[in-house]
């Protein structure tokens, strides 16, 4: 029967992650950073490099598993077979490029996949599964420590990586000079809008800890004469004047009051006609087919407990709370867009 019900889909979404694992954790392999590197490799090469004490047959089948998932070419089969990268695992999974986005895997992998097995207290409780259950405010706890630091901005980058280029590219930045990046993070988005828009420099705005890490990216793409950092505190301090200013995975974090306090800061920031962005992973009005933009959102409920993301009109309403002019959506890579406000 044409019609007939099957229970593809929810076993599919049921294992999912087995799915998940098996991405992030060739990710943390540095598998696509090895394949890129060698250009192809067989099974028993792939095998041995590592050092996998597994059988074969479990070699192959996770390879293969990889390449069905569409993140590796194959040429051959099984002991014939060679693998290399497919091109948007190479453009993104290889550590060696600044196209880098496998942070965002990482940081999944070594935090939040433990966390999300928490989900059915987080929706009981309506409180935060992650360090925060020790008693530790979030981001004081990931501050505190460099190391996991750094394996946060580098995620938070990652996720954002193919937003930051579409951005770069699509965004009319003709009547504009000066852009504020607030929770700059590692500085990419003002990089990569700088390498296409000769004419602006920018500010990444983050606390002070973060200030290293944004430097040591500015002078590896060596537009310090543009892009600087600035530090600040969006609780406690003014954002500074800039024609645009931007807020990347920002607004999400907090409940309603908060997203509006800091719209309120952006739009002081801003000269008339100026524009406040956020880039998001904002759901559609319908709530019906933006799935990342709501699983990031329970995202949030793990993380943060008050945190949500939104869709346009939440932004619109804000916005015209506010005091800015207009609103319109642009569009940036896969279920992500930049949410955008004129004053």
């Amino acid at each position: 029967m044409k019609n007939q019900p099957t229970p593809e889909n929810i076993l599919k979404i049921g294992t999912g992650f087995w799915a998940s694992k098996i991405l992030i954790s060739a990710t943390k392999l540095q598998l696509f950073t090895l394949l890129a590197e060698k250009k192809s490799m067989s099974g028993m090469a792939i095998k041995a490099h590592y050092g996998f004490k597994c059988t074969d047959r479990n070699v192959y089948d996770y390879l293969d598993t990889l390449t069905t998932f569409g993140f590796l070419n194959r040429e051959g089969i099984m002991e014939t077979a060679r693998y290399s990268n497919q091109l948007e695992s190479d453009i993104f999974l290889d550590k060696n490029k600044d196209s880098y986005i496998g942070g965002m895997l990482e940081m999944l992998n070594n935090r939040l996949y433990g966390f999300w097995g928490n989900l059915e207290e987080a929706l009981l409780t309506g409180k935060q599964q992650n360090e925060a259950k020790n008693g530790n405010d979030l981001f004081e706890a990931i501050y505190a420590d460099p190391e996991r630091l750094k394996e946060f901005i580098q995620a938070m980058s990652g996720v954002q990586m193919g937003n930051f280029m579409a951005f770069a590219k699509t965004f009319d930045f003709s009547k504009y000079n000066t852009l504020v990046d607030v929770g700059g993070s590692g500085a990419l988005l003002s990089l990569i809008v700088a390498q296409h828009q000769p004419h602006m420099k920018f500010i990444s705005w983050d606390l002070p800890p973060v200030a290293p890490i944004a430097l040591e990216n500015i002078r590896h793409f060596n537009l310090q004469d543009r892009v600087i950092t600035g530090n600040g505190d969006f609780f406690k301090d003014p954002i500074p004047k800039a024609d645009i200013v931007v807020m990347g995975n920002i607004l999400h974090d907090w409940d309603e009051e908060t997203k509006l306090m800091l719209m309120r800061k952006a739009y002081e920031a801003l000269p008339k006609g100026g524009s406040f962005v956020a880039i998001e992973g904002i759901i559609d009005n319908e709530r019906k087919k933006n799935a990342f933009g709501l699983m990031m959102s329970i995202n949030m409920l793990i993380e943060t407990g008050s945190g949500f993301d939104y869709t346009f009109n939440d932004f619109t309403k804000w916005a015209n709370a506010v005091g800015f002019e207009s609103t319109n959506i642009l569009p940036l890579a896969g279920p992500s867009s930049a949410a955008i406000a004129i004053k």
